[in-house]
């Protein structure tokens, strides 16, 4: 049979499925791998959706999304953030991958450079691999804690340069961007004129400090504005299967973007940007309970890590924690977090799935049933 083509061969394997579907299929394992809301979905977000199917309401909707929807996404986007902007910047998105990909497709030729975080989420590299784009992967040191350095990134940027990725918080650190850095990093893609994609997933989700979007200090100007917003209601929400989520994109655009939806997904499907509209304008206590149940498990599972001589990062944000095992990985964090799970039963994410830094590393998801998680934290190997 004919090749495929040569992009495609290329394209990483995701390390983090690799573990997890390895992990589903040995009875009894603790999935500490991947970052999946355990909270029963709120029952009006339920409701807004089944109410769409039994109207009958299934025909397709504007290529940006239902305007109940890109309202609402635009007044939680103004309340989180002091940015002024209005729903014609939003373009809803089927979750917040199919968003970066947008984004992506708007900005890269082949043969472009994106800069993207080392560690780093995984599809960064993988659907600039897709766009036949080339990923640069800046580095985030651990003697840095894992924060953005000015100077790293500037040191990569060539002619061929065109866009910088930013995540925070981060996954798979849990980190931060503060304020400060973060308006230094729209700074230096005003003087690159460089593109900026903000992932910001997690924006829900911070312990202690606050969250600084890019868009904060980006210019209200058509033509001089630079930074996409991807946000979602997966990981917010919990609503991971209903693949909701928004790209808010620079002023002046809105007719390029809508020709861009039209070619990658049309639409979104009508059930789930009801039940979007629900979760953004209704009640906020699952928010408010799965922030403070992250919070929770971070300081549990932290305080095991720290008897066992364990070094982590703490986490600022998102609901993973950075954990340290190159005392018993030997070099080869990928291989080991499979005979671990052979071994005591607990998966977890090898920190090489997110980049070289990530060796001898790994990331611990939160977000479940405390006491699975300490149990499973507790079979890690100490370090003596």
């Amino acid at each position: 049979m004919p090749e495929l083509a040569a992009h495609v061969r290329e394209v990483p394997v995701n390390q983090i499925r690799e573990i997890t579907e390895a992990a589903w299929s040995t009875p009894g394992a603790i999935v500490l791998s991947i970052g999946e809301p355990g909270f029963a979905l709120p029952r009006h977000i339920l409701d807004a959706g089944i109410a769409c199917l039994d109207r009958d309401e299934t025909n397709y909707t504007p290529n940006a999304g239902i305007p109940a929807l890109r309202e609402a996404f635009a007044d939680r986007f103004r309340a989180h953030n002091q940015v002024d902007i209005g729903a014609e910047r939003v373009y809803v998105v089927d979750g917040a991958q199919q968003g970066l990909h947008f984004a992506m497709s708007l900005l890269l030729s082949p043969g472009d450079e994106i800069l993207i975080p080392n560690p780093g989420y995984p599809t960064f590299a993988m659907t600039s691999h897709l766009l036949h784009a080339v990923p640069v992967q800046y580095p985030l040191y651990p003697e840095h804690e894992f924060q953005p350095r000015i100077e790293d990134i500037e040191a990569l940027i060539t002619p061929r340069t065109k866009v910088l990725v930013l995540n925070s918080p981060s996954n798979p650190l849990g980190a931060v961007i503060c304020e400060e850095t973060t308006r230094e990093l729209v700074e230096l893609a005003v003087k690159h004129d460089l593109w900026i994609i903000s992932d910001e997933c997690y924006e829900a989700f911070t312990f202690d400090v606050p969250h600084t979007s890019p868009a904060r200090f980006d210019s209200a100007v058509p033509g001089e504005a630079r930074v996409f917003t991807s946000l979602t209601l997966s990981k917010t929400y919990g609503l991971t299967g209903l693949r909701i989520g928004a790209l808010i994109c620079p002023p002046g655009l809105e007719r390029k973007m809508n020709n861009v939806m039209e070619a990658i997904v049309s639409c979104v499907a009508s059930p789930s940007q009801y039940a979007a509209v629900a979760a953004l304008t209704g009640p906020q206590d699952y928010v408010d309970t799965a922030r403070e149940h992250y919070r929770s498990n971070r300081d549990a599972a932290s305080a095991v890590l720290a008897q066992k001589g364990i070094p982590f990062l703490g986490a600022q944000g998102a609901f993973y924690l950075w954990a340290d095992v190159s005392h018993v990985s030997g070099g080869d964090v990928r291989a080991w977090v499979r005979t671990f799970l052979a071994d005591s039963g607990v998966a977890v994410a090898p920190g090489t799935a997110f980049g070289s830094i990530g060796e001898g590393w790994i990331r611990i998801a939160l977000c479940g049933d405390q006491q699975q998680l300490l149990d499973g934290v507790g079979r890690l190997p100490a370090r003596t």
